[in-house]
């Protein structure tokens, strides 16, 4: 019996955590849908604003979180499938909610975000593991990714002016995403 293997992983050379799982075809699809579940879990954890249509969730510390672990690679497969499944109709979004809301657009910058911190965790191509500084600046760029299809998700979807659409869906969440990017930018990589 021959095992199908996925040669991006081993071209890659065990650059992030997940690596060092292995690269046969049933992993990879083990591990980007494990990732998606981990967004799902954590996206449970919110905290509705009264004043913007925008939940404070988890969902960006997962997308870091996944992105980081699994690479960007395997973390945009999982972002792809949490979305796919919060626009079908599963309830994965914040509040047990889904479909193509008004935030679907944060959803949709988690992909982003889970490039950037897939290479932020990434190892060098010397094996080294980048200084926590480098990491902590790329995990911020990760986060800050996340505002870019969120905010004209959130302008187009509500018909809001621009400077309301920053106070709805950026001010309030800006030091929560210091926050999350500092714990991301403390996670493993590959030893």
């Amino acid at each position: 019996m021959t095992t199908l293997t996925a040669s991006p992983v081993a071209a890659r050379e065990n650059r992030v955590l997940a690596d060092r799982l292995g690269g046969t075809i049933a992993r990879e699809i083990a591990l980007v849908a494990a990732g998606t579940i981990a967004m799902i879990v954590l996206a449970r954890i919110s905290i509705p604003l009264p004043f913007t249509p925008v939940p404070v969730p988890l969902g960006t510390l997962a997308a870091l979180g996944v992105g980081g672990v699994l690479g960007g690679r395997r973390a945009l497969g999982s972002v792809a499938l949490y979305a796919a499944a919060a626009a079908a109709g599963a309830p994965v979004l914040a509040g047990w909610s889904s479909g193509v809301t008004s935030s679907f657009g944060y959803v949709l910058g988690y992909a982003l975000a889970a490039v950037v911190a897939g290479y932020a965790l990434s190892r060098t191509a010397d094996g080294a593991r980048r200084p926590l500084l480098v990491r902590l600046a790329l995990m911020l760029l990760a986060s800050a990714v996340v505002y870019i299809p969120g905010l004209i998700w959130l302008k187009v979807a509500t018909g809001a002016a621009w400077n309301t659409a920053f106070v709805l869906g950026l001010a309030p969440f800006v030091i929560g995403d210091v926050l999350k990017s500092v714990v991301a930018a403390l996670l493993p990589s590959r030893r």
